[in-house]
This record gives structure tokens, sequence and C-alpha cells, in this order.
């Protein structure tokens, strides 16, 4: 399956492309999570988006890539999302991969935090991200915040 990795900032995207991100999120978060939460926190505008489109030009992953001092003091990754039909195939690895490699670029080599739900601290910790120790509840599921620290 051909896959197209863009980031652009909130400013940079189409009508369109951030009608299609956050139809994705809604899908997985809200519909398939049976989560009802206000997604459009504001933070949006704020932030870079990685888009990622199939062949067919459809976006079928996302992230939301937050600078520093929007949610953390460090930047942050999160609204991590894949379309359900293509998960399991290594594309949530290649997004974080890209999401990170932009964070570490844009915002230098800094620590990247991330709001994990519980059930996926084994898979960001495949990508060194390890706990702080901070568990919580969030719109009803486990979370972990995790912490990325660039290796000296």
């Amino acid at each position: 399956m051909h896959l197209d990795w863009q980031v652009k900032h909130y400013r940079d995207l189409s009508l369109n492309e951030f009608h299609d991100i956050v139809a994705l999120r809604m899908r997985v978060f809200v519909v398939e999570q049976d989560c009802a939460y206000l997604d459009l926190d504001g933070k949006d505008k704020k932030c870079y988006h990685l888009l990622c489109r199939d062949g067919k030009g459809n976006v079928v992953a996302t992230a939301r890539i937050l600078p520093p001092g929007l949610s953390y003091s460090d930047s942050a990754i999160g609204r991590v999302v894949i379309e359900d039909e293509i998960r399991g195939n290594g594309i949530g690895h290649k997004l974080m991969e890209v999401a990170m490699k932009f964070a570490l670029q844009e915002f230098g080599n800094s620590p990247i935090v991330i709001s994990a739900q519980k059930h996926l601290q084994k898979y960001y910790g495949q990508h060194d991200f390890v706990s702080t120790g901070k568990e919580y509840l969030e719109d009803g599921i486990p979370h972990v915040e995790m912490r990325f620290e660039v290796k000296k």
C-alpha cells in the first residue's frame, strides 16, 4: 500500500484536510471507542498536523504535534489515530517515527510528551517513551503520561 506522509501547520491545512482529520478522529475516538469528548479543544489551531494519505488521497492516519508550552512545557504528540482497516501493518510505528522526527527538528532535541491510553503503553515504549508515573482517567479511559528523552 502506497502511503503519502505530510506535516502541515493548521494555518496551511485546507478546509477539506481539516475536515478529514476531524472526521477520522471522530470515527475512531467517538464512535469506535464510544468516548464522548470535546475533540475541538482550540489547540488544533496552534499545532502541526501529520496527515497520512492512501493511494486514493484519503486521510487514513493522523496525529497532532503540539509546540512546547501548549499542553506541557515540552512539545507533545497527541490525537494519534489510524483508520481501523489498516491497523496492524506497522503504519502506527511509521506515524510515530515521522511525528517524532518532525517534533525534534521543529522544536529542537528536547523531550516529547504523550498522554497515552494505558493499554498502548508498551507500543509507545517501543519508541523509547517512558512512563512518568502519572496515571489518570481521561474521558473515562485510563491514560498514562509518557516522555521521550533525547539520548545524549
